[in-house]
């Protein structure tokens, strides 16, 4: 039995253990293989890594360069708005300077026509004065001449004789009257 065992033995091989004629071939296929691999798909696996990673890195500098810009235009629209803020308060304030020049200007004309309508009211009122003055002189001489004929009994009808008295009776009035005024304002 013995025998037979060992016969069985040579004949019959472990399934556990590879045959050595397998394993070289095995070898050799993987070997073939690797080189296969590296020979071409590892350099295309390779170009392709570094396109994406590029691909990446380009992106993110796009990205910072974007984000730069974004930066400076920002900074641009802040000094934008702070310039046109100044600028809406000077124009604020040269409007307020402007409209207190404006409102100056037409207290000075109103008051040069409010002067000027005075004055005018005065010399409007010292020539109508004057011309009711006349009026009266006149009036009154003639009613003095009328009476004067009247008491006197004689024509003053002569003009000259006439002014003359009608002058003469109109000074004494304003010297009677110019002390009476006098004396009632003291």
């Amino acid at each position: 039995m013995n025998t037979q065992m060992v016969l069985a033995a040579e004949g019959e091989h472990n399934p556990i253990l590879p045959m050595p004629s397998e394993l070289i071939l095995g070898l050799v296929a993987f070997l073939l293989l690797l080189w296969v691999l590296n020979k071409y798909a590892v350099p295309r696996f390779e170009k392709l890594y570094e396109e994406r990673s590029q691909k990446i890195e380009g992106g993110i500098a796009r990205a910072e360069e974007a984000q730069a810009e974004a930066q400076r235009t920002l900074e641009q629209y802040k000094e934008q708005l702070a310039d046109a803020r100044a600028e809406a308060a000077r124009i604020r304030d040269d409007a307020r300077a402007e409209g207190q020049q404006i409102v100056e200007e037409m207290r000075t004309q109103a008051q040069t026509e409010s002067d000027r309508i005075v004055a005018a009211g005065q010399s409007q009122l010292a020539s109508q004065r004057a011309q009711i003055v006349a009026e009266l002189r006149g009036d009154l001489g003639r009613q003095a001449v009328n009476l004067a004929d009247r008491i006197v009994g004689e024509s003053l009808e002569d003009e000259a004789r006439r002014r003359g008295t009608v002058d003469r009776f109109l000074d004494d009035l304003e010297t009677t009257a110019a002390p009476a005024s006098g004396s009632s304002q003291s």
